[in-house]
């Protein structure tokens, strides 16, 4: 049920295993956000671009890595995740390192940039969905809102730490030093990864009711992720929110880049910072999500934080240079962040917890593959609308369709009167409770 919160020790031990997953996701994701916002940033700087350039990269690559990993699903699930996690970290790593190399020789154009970040995406999808499977067999299911804050926590404090750094080095040591940062980060997780060790078996869909191998009929088992997101009344409007919510906050994005490091000159660095110091409310979201679900309920929260998330973003239409734009960013930031910060860890645990142990791999790519196409169609229209009206106008609209939908009531077992009574059927032919 969703009321049925149980309490989250802090400091749980989760075992070695985990120890090793977390320490190689804390290096990735430093990394990552070292080069916050790098692409755009070269295209902005170093290429000339304008919005519709840098909403372009943003959406096309977004989406084209979205369907490039359709099938990754079904591929992940029957492989030992460890392999496929260091296979993705590695050829991340490698197809970054494309990028200083042809700034070097002054070939750096457009077209690289967009092939770097499909790939990029496509891995970035496959990764999550092997290490959430690889999660839901080595921790428990009571400690998964603890392992989902801890990676939570560490999310936002490499958004505190690398932003700032990340635009002090590039004003030091030029556009692309970041994007090198990011590449090795890669390579230091494969490492962790293989160290990790131990015998990893292979997930057996068949015993859910499904047929991993490849035969006639076959796009069914593609699919199938979607099909049980579907058939479960809890999932399926947590997954309708998530896709409209993020995808319209992140088709802000590269607005506010264009706003902020073109037309009012905001230097890298204060562009960093007005991310960074938010992010604080990053670290304290994540580490009350289990103690507000032990108080209020997963429902209540996840209610509560989803709706605060969506409201602040509308700020941002009244940026203007200066410190007092810098000091609006931060506190529209603020309030965001902390929200998705207590909302992110609540979600990912209940839907580990909703999916068999032969599908999460399945449903996890479904899951972010119908998240990132969002996103690449809001940021794809939000584009063409800042190129016509301008990137203030573009912010406003975005944040005028986030206060609407934080409005809505959305159906199923977001309503406390259908809990209890809504039940959804899994392939397995067991019954679940929806909610």
């Amino acid at each position: 049920m969703w009321d049925g919160g149980a309490g989250v020790t802090a400091r749980r031990r989760l075992g070695r295993q985990f120890g090793w997953l977390w320490s190689a996701y804390a290096a990735s994701t430093l990394g990552t956000w070292l080069a916050f916002n790098a692409f755009n940033l070269i295209l902005i700087r170093v290429l000339r671009s304008g919005p519709a350039e840098v909403a372009a990269l943003s959406a096309v690559g977004t989406a084209v890595a979205a369907l490039l990993a359709v099938p990754l699903g079904p591929w992940i699930e029957v492989r030992r995740k460890l392999p496929v996690m260091m296979a993705m970290d590695l050829t991340r790593c490698a197809v970054l390192l494309t990028i200083p190399a042809a700034y070097a020789f002054g070939v750096l154009g457009f077209a690289q940039l967009l092939a770097v970040s499909v790939v990029v995406g496509a891995c970035d999808i496959a990764f999550g969905a092997a290490s959430g499977a690889y999660l839901k067999s080595i921790v428990a299911r009571e400690d998964l809102l603890a392992a989902s804050g801890r990676f939570e926590s560490t999310l936002w404090a490499s958004i505190v730490v690398g932003p700032p750094l990340g635009g002090l080095a590039v004003a030091v040591l030029g556009p692309v030093v970041t994007v090198v940062a990011d590449a090795v980060s890669y390579l230091v997780s494969a490492l962790g990864i293989r160290t990790i060790g131990g015998d990893e078996v292979k997930m057996r869909p068949k015993s859910a009711g499904i047929s991993a191998q490849p035969r006639r009929g076959g796009e069914r088992n593609v699919f199938e992720g979607w099909r049980f997101i579907l058939g479960n009344a809890a999932l399926r409007p947590l997954l309708a929110n998530n896709v409209l919510v993020n995808a319209l906050i992140m088709a802000t994005e590269p607005l506010l880049a264009v706003l902020m490091l073109g037309r009012l000159g905001f230097p890298a660095w204060q562009y960093g910072l007005a991310f960074a110091i938010p992010c604080v409310g990053g670290l304290i979201g994540s580490r009350l999500s289990g103690p507000l679900v032990a108080r209020f309920g997963r429902r209540r929260v996840l209610m509560t934080a989803g709706t605060l998330r969506a409201l602040p973003p509308l700020g941002l239409v009244w940026l203007g240079p200066g410190l007092s734009g810098l000091v609006l960013v931060m506190a529209v930031e603020t309030v965001l962040i902390t929200s998705a910060a207590v909302f992110n860890p609540v979600l990912a645990a209940y839907r580990l917890e909703q999916i068999d142990a032969g599908r999460v791999a399945r449903v996890l790519a479904a899951w972010s593959v119908s998240t990132k196409l969002g996103i690449a169609a809001g940021t794809a229209a939000w584009g063409v609308l800042a190129a016509v009206a301008g990137p203030r106008f573009g912010l406003g609209s975005a944040g005028v369709l986030l206060v609407a939908v934080s409005g809505l009531r959305p159906p199923g077992c977001w309503r406390r009167r259908s809990c209890g009574r809504r039940a959804t059927s899994d392939s397995g032919g067991g019954r679940r409770p929806g909610c």
